[in-house]
């Protein structure tokens, strides 16, 4: 009997699965530690992954 497997999740074109990076603002606070922001990818929203593509019903191969 043949098991079904899930699909893979799609990595994310624009980021290649690296959603989010922690940027330094080039600085450090009063206590002494360095400032940083963390910048999602615009596409994915931070998840790293892509939505599947929707296949249309009666499209040529």
């Amino acid at each position: 009997m043949t098991h079904h497997t899930k699909p893979r999740a799609r990595i994310c074109p624009a980021c290649d699965g690296f959603a989010s990076a922690a940027i330094t603002l080039g600085g450090r606070d009063p206590r002494g530690h360095l400032r940083t922001i963390t910048a999602h990818c615009p596409a994915c929203h931070g998840t790293g992954t892509a939505p599947a593509r929707r296949t249309r019903e009666g499209a040529r191969a």
